[in-house]
Formats: structure tokens, sequence, C-alpha cells
């Protein structure tokens, strides 16, 4: 089960800051999550917006 980032990203750098492996990179209009990702789920805690789901 992969974490995604939806289009309800506001680009704000939040999880970037909040991810312990550095999987959270910018992908144009909105932030993705590439297979660095270990699914802690520490980025969906961070969201002001809640646009990261599993």
């Amino acid at each position: 089960m992969a974490l995604k980032i939806t289009e309800e990203c506001i680009a704000c750098g939040t999880c970037v800051d909040t991810c312990p492996t550095g999987a959270i990179v910018e992908g144009g209009d909105i932030y993705t999550i590439n297979d660095d990702c270990t699914e802690c789920r520490a980025c969906i805690d961070s969201c002001p917006v809640d646009a990261i789901t599993e």
C-alpha cells in the first residue's frame, strides 16, 4: 500500500521537511512521493490540507 499526494496539495513543503527518508520531491504543481518511502506516515500527520492518502 503506497502513500500518494493528491491534487489537494498546496505545495507548502511541510511534508518534505517531515519525511525522514527524503522520499517527497517537487513534481510540477504538487509534490510526489518516490520509491524511497517507507510508509512511516509522518507526512500524513504533517499535511495541513490532508492531501496525502494511503
